[in-house]
């Protein structure tokens, strides 16, 4: 049995999961979530903000806490887009190796890619293959075809927090705004089209804070309930549906949501949006939600 910590360190969030894993039974220990806004202003500016990077780094600190205090034998930091994107990302990277004791890797958005298609796939059963895996991020999507293995991957850069800072950055979003979103989205998801054929898809699978949200809201639930958003099937029409509620409603109203993480509350307008663009271009019917993704990935490549 190996014990294993893996952190994610995205654009809007950094993620712990610690687990034991032996073979392929793979026992959740403990998984926290802070959103700390790494990417604030990156896109930009094509730099961290001191501010997001000493938020980030004391949710390091309180994760190496965590990870300290539970025996564990293996850690790996991937950071992701706004890393790739940021000019002063040695600045972030010095502060993680210090706090931790290991080398952080700033991933390219292939590998991201492959990690996430293997966290949200590797215990699936009872779902037709080929599979779809798409990972709305903050500053970029992957998407990834595959059915045992990843056969096609490509990421593109059209996060939540990236087209929130570039067109939706208002509340009630302005619908001019929404149309110049939709063409920097629907470009970016045919520039994953020409890679990946995304149409060839029997199944696809959601991850991350954008497509899970949008279930619980899908699902109608009061708060945030993981074990009812897994494996949920949420039909393209609905999506479409809360795309466009969230895009009319002010911040008050979508903070007042029980099932809304305060962290998504500014972003959630774009990152619907882009989920619902994604329905529309591979004419799927529906999506499978899976709170399984990259950070679950990390940790089987770790075993």
């Amino acid at each position: 049995m190996s014990r294993v910590a893996a952190i994610d360190c995205g654009t809007n969030s950094i993620r712990l999961l610690i687990a034991d894993i032996t073979g392929d039974n793979f026992q959740e220990i403990t998984r926290e979530m802070e959103i700390v806004r790494l990417g604030q202003g990156v896109d930009a500016t094509g730099k961290f903000d001191p501010e997001a990077i000493e938020r980030t780094l004391e949710a390091t600190r309180k994760y190496a806490e965590i990870i300290a205090s539970k025996g564990v034998e293996k850690i790996r930091f991937c950071a992701t887009s706004a890393t790739r994107d940021a000019s002063n990302r040695d600045l972030f990277i010095d502060g993680v190796r210090e706090i931790l004791g290991i080398e952080p890797e700033v991933i390219p958005g292939t590998e991201e890619a492959e990690l996430s298609f293997i966290g949200a796939t590797k215990g699936l059963v009872h779902t037709e293959s080929p599979y779809l895996v798409v990972d709305i991020g903050g500053g970029s999507t992957e998407f990834v075809l595959g059915t045992t293995e990843v056969t096609y991957a490509k990421s593109v850069n059209i996060g939540c927090v990236r087209m929130s800072e570039r067109h939706l950055n208002k509340a009630p979003q302005d619908p001019v705004a929404i149309q110049r979103a939709i063409r920097d989205i629907d470009d970016a998801i045919a520039e994953a089209a020409y890679i990946v054929p995304i149409k060839e898809a029997k199944t696809l699978i959601a991850v991350a804070g954008t497509a899970t949200t949008v279930a619980a809201a899908a699902l109608g639930l009061t708060e945030y309930d993981r074990h009812a958003i897994h494996l949920s099937r949420i039909p393209a029409a609905k999506v479409v549906e809360i795309a466009q509620m969230f895009s009319l409603m002010s911040r008050e109203e979508i903070a007042a949501l029980g099932y809304m993480h305060p962290g998504r509350v500014d972003v959630i307008a774009a990152g619907s949006l882009v989920l619902s663009r994604v329905m529309l271009a591979t004419g799927a019917t529906e999506f499978v939600a899976s709170e399984s993704d990259i950070l679950d990935g990390m940790a089987w490549a770790l075993d």
